[in-house]
C-alpha cells in the first residue's frame, strides 16, 4: 500500500461531497418544466403572440443534445490536466447561462443562453464529477455512480418549490438570475476542492480481483478501441431506449399533468418533484444492486419497470393513483439507467480513459434528450393526446430490454 493510497482513500470521500455538490447544481435542468411555464406566460406578454411550452422545449432539448460535445472534450482535458480547471469552465458557463437567460426576450435568445451555455457547460462538468469519483472508487463503481447521479436527480427535488416561490413573489427572470448567481459561487468553490486521481490509485483495504485471461490484466481501451467492439453499439442503442421515456416526460411535465388532470401550476410542480424523487432514487439503488446483481440484470428490470409505468400512463394515466403510480416507475426506470452507466462504461472498458469513453456514451442519452421531448411534442399537436406518445416509448423499453439478452451475450464472449 503506497502512502498515497492511503492518503487518498480518506480524502476521496470529500472530493466525492464536492462532486455530488457541484452535480446538485448541474441537476437542475432537469427542472425545465418548472422555469418553462412561467417563461412562456413572459415571452408571450414581451413579444404580444402566443408562446407555449411545447414552442419552448426545443430549449430543453438543446441544452441535451449538446451535452456530449464537452463531455468528450472536457474529459480528454480532465484526463491530461486534471478536473480544476475544467469544473470551474463548465460551471461558470452554467452559471453565465442561467443568468444570461433572465435577458432572454424570445425562443432565439433562449436557445443561446439556455440551449447552448447551460448545456455545454452542463456537459464538461458532469463528465468532469462522475468519471473523478468513479476512477477514486473502483471497489465501489455501481454505489459510487449511483450516489453521483442520485444527487444530480435529486436537484430537481429541491429546485422546483423554490423557484416557484421566487416566481410568485417577483419573476421568472428574477428566479434565473439567483439561481444562476447561486450556482457561480458554489461551483467556484467545488472546482477548488476536487482532485486528479493518481494513476493506479488502489483504496485502503481492498485487492483489486484477480485476473487470469491476458486481455482482462489490461482492460482500459481508449475511445478508438471502444469503438472497435460491437457491445460499444448495443450500450448506445440500450442507453437510448432507457432514457427515452425519462427524457420525454421530464421535459414536459408539468404541462403533461395539467394537460391529464387539470391541475393547478402548483401541483404540477409537485409533480415534477415526485418525477425528480424518484428518478434520484432509482439511481441510488440501481447503482447499490448492480453491484451485487450486475449491470445487466438491473438495466432489465429498469426496462420492465419503464414498460409497467407507460402503460399505466396510457391507459389510465386520466386516473390520480395510476398517474403518479406511472410517473413513479417511469423515473425509477430513468434513473437506474443513469445510475448504473457510468459504472457499466467502467467495467466494459476501463476506467482510465472512461472521462471520455462516457462522453460518447452519453451520446444515446443526448439522442432520447432530442427524439423525446420532440415526439411528445408533435404527437400531443397532431392528436390532442399523450396517450401514443406513452406507447412509442413502451415499445422502446421493450427493444432495451431485448438488447440487454444481447449485451449480455457480447459481454461474455469477450
Amino acid at each position: 500500500m503506497k502512502k498515497q493510497d492511503a492518503n487518498y482513500t480518506k480524502k476521496r470521500w470529500i472530493i466525492l461531497f464536492a462532486c455530488c455538490l457541484a452535480n446538485l447544481c448541474l441537476g437542475s435542468i432537469y427542472a425545465w418544466s418548472v422555469f418553462a411555464s412561467p417563461m412562456a406566460d413572459y415571452l408571450t406578454s414581451l413579444r404580444g403572440m402566443a408562446i407555449t411550452t411545447g414552442d419552448l422545449a426545443i430549449v430543453y432539448t438543446v441544452a441535451n443534445a449538446v451535452g456530449p460535445i464537452t463531455m468528450i472534450t472536457g474529459g480528454w482535458f480532465n484526463d491530461r490536466f486534471g478536473p480544476k480547471k475544467v469544473i470551474f469552465v463548465g460551471g461558470a458557463l452554467f452559471g453565465a447561462g442561467m443568468i444570461a437567460s433572465s435577458f432572454a426576450n424570445g425562443i432565439g435568445a433562449l436557445l443561446v443562453t439556455y440551449g447552448l451555455m447551460c448545456g455545454l457547460g452542463l456537459g464538461m462538468a458532469y463528465g468532469c464529477t462522475i468519471s473523478s469519483c468513479v476512477k477514486f472508487f473502483p471497489d465501489k463503481r455501481g454505489l459510487i455512480g449511483g450516489i453521483t447521479t442520485a444527487v444530480y436527480g435529486f436537484s430537481s427535488v429541491i429546485l422546483p418549490p423554490v423557484v416557484t416561490t421566487i416566481v410568485q413573489r417577483a419573476s421568472v427572470t428574477t428566479a434565473f438570475r439567483y439561481v444562476g448567481m447561486a450556482f457561480l459561487v458554489i461551483m467556484t468553490i467545488c472546482s477548488l476542492i476536487v482532485e486528479q486521481c493518481p494513476a493506479g490509485f488502489v483504496p485502503e483495504g481492498w485487492t483489486p480481483p484477480a485476473v487470469t485471461d491476458r486481455k482482462q490484466a489490461s482492460p482500459d481501451q481508449d475511445w478508438r478501441g471502444m469503438l472497435r467492439s460491437p457491445v460499444f453499439y448495443v450500450m448506445l442503442v440500450l442507453l437510448m431506449c432507457g432514457a427515452f421515456s425519462g427524457m420525454m416526460i421530464i421535459s414536459q411535465a408539468s404541462a403533461v399533468a395539467s394537460g391529464m388532470l387539470g391541475m393547478t401550476a402548483a401541483a404540477a410542480g409537485a409533480v415534477v418533484s415526485v418525477l425528480a424523487l424518484f428518478n434520484a432514487c432509482g439511481r441510488l439503488l440501481a447503482g447499490y444492486i448492480s453491484d451485487r446483481i450486475g449491470r445487466i440484470n438491473t438495466l432489465l428490470i429498469s426496462c420492465i419497470l419503464s414498460f409497467l409505468g407507460l402503460l399505466l400512463l396510457a391507459f389510465v394515466g386520466s386516473r390520480m393513483p395510476a398517474f403518479y403510480g406511472g410517473i413513479a416507475l417511469t423515473g425509477l426506470s430513468f434513473g437506474a439507467f443513469m445510475g448504473v452507466y457510468p459504472g457499466f462504461t467502467a467495467d466494459q472498458f476501463g476506467a482510465k480513459n472512461n472521462s471520455v469513453n462516457y462522453g460518447i456514451m452519453f451520446i444515446g442519452f443526448a439522442l432520447a434528450g432530442l427524439f423525446g421531448p420532440m415526439i411528445m411534442k408533435n404527437i400531443y399537436a397532431s392528436a390532442g393526446s399523450y396517450n401514443r406518445a406513452f406507447l412509442v416509448a413502451a415499445a422502446l423499453s421493450t427493444v432495451g430490454a431485448c438488447l440487454t439478452f444481447i449485451c449480455h451475450r457480447l459481454t461474455r464472449r469477450n
